[in-house]
């Protein structure tokens, strides 16, 4: 099988070509950048915006791997956002129609659910989160990710294009298993702390932290066009403030990440799977990355939610991945969790 893959450079994409040439496929990756290169695969320079040349490097090919987006609201000005996730995701479905490309794999996020970088807290209704949950959108970004799921089930409506939006979490490198994480210590001393206090203290502290989050992501933080912002806002903050809005933003990450080489695993399971339609997955380690009992970070960091799906037990991840499993056969093989 010959694969397209856009936005290869990156580190999902580095981890997908490496995969996909150790398993023998036929393997052409197109990006923006003139220096690239990869051991055993085709690049070409190419953006997806650009038609005609996308078109020409779809050519041959008989399947896609879409990673090619502005990664975050901090990339550029919303308009450009929208115009590059939105409008080049439809430049690859229409290029694979073109070609009769019947399977396409792209990286949609956990933040279509809307809950991270919004400048409004999302609905949160049940623990563990699923594709059933509503999503609720208030950032450029994450509703890019709405639209590009949207603009893979028009094109199996319309052309038969079995796909897949995996909604990945932060996706981080092998090499971050030889080092110490210094947010599993801050949350586990978190934790050890709030445990001591009453139930009463331990809603009141969690109210307030949740209100100092609600307000700093008001400001719209995200959308500085400068990705160190948010960290040195954060920085000048006093300690205890500062650790509050830290455990806020792990809140609305669900405390969830998933290791290269696993994304990689579910992109090529995408690929190969027996499956029609189009299907949006979230795919992530299947615990959570701090270690600690799923019901304890329920019980502090979710206390406003009251509904649970099924019953967390020990270190689950709060984001379901069982409809990966069912679909396409994805199950993690390097986990940061403690089970």
């Amino acid at each position: 099988m010959q694969v397209l893959i856009t936005g290869g450079s990156g580190s999902v994409g580095r981890a997908v070509v490496e995969r996909l040439v150790k398993k023998g496929y036929t393997v052409r990756v197109i990006g923006r950048s003139p220096d690239v290169s990869f051991e055993g695969a085709e690049y070409q320079v190419c953006d997806v915006n650009d038609y005609p040349a996308l078109r020409e490097a779809v050519r041959g090919c008989q399947a896609i791997v879409h990673l090619a987006a502005i990664p975050n609201p901090s990339g550029g000005p919303p308009q450009e956002l929208f115009r590059v996730n939105c409008g080049g995701t439809f430049n690859v479905f229409q290029a694979a129609a073109e070609e009769g490309i019947r399977r396409v794999v792209q990286a949609s996020s956990i933040n279509a659910a809307g809950q991270f970088y919004g400048v409004k807290p999302a609905p949160l209704h049940y623990l563990p989160l699923d594709e059933e949950h509503p999503v609720f959108s208030t950032d450029a970004y994450s509703f890019s990710k709405n639209i590009v799921e949207e603009i893979g089930r028009y094109f199996w409506r319309r052309e038969g294009i079995s796909n897949l939006a995996l909604r990945l979490p932060w996706v981080a490198p092998a090499s971050i298993h030889d080092n110490p994480n210094p947010r599993r210590s801050l949350i586990t001393d978190l934790v050890e702390r709030l445990l001591q206090r009453s139930p009463e203290e331990r809603r009141a502290w969690f109210e307030q932290a949740w209100g100092k989050y609600n307000a700093f992501r008001a400001t719209r933080p995200y959308e500085k066009n400068n990705p160190a912002f948010v960290r040195d806002a954060m920085a000048a903050l006093p300690e205890e403030e500062r650790l509050m809005l830290l455990s806020m933003t792990n809140r609305v990450n669900f405390f969830t990440m998933l290791d290269e080489r696993d994304s990689a695993q579910a992109i090529e399971k995408g690929l190969t799977a027996q499956f029609e339609g189009s299907h949006a997955l979230f795919v992530n380690d299947r615990y959570n990355w701090s270690g600690i009992p799923s019901k304890t970070l329920a019980e502090l960091f979710y206390p406003d939610v009251q509904t649970f799906k099924k019953e967390l037990t020990g270190a689950e991840s709060l984001v379901s991945i069982d409809r990966a499993r069912q679909l396409i056969g994805f199950e993690p093989e390097f986990s940061f969790g403690i089970p």
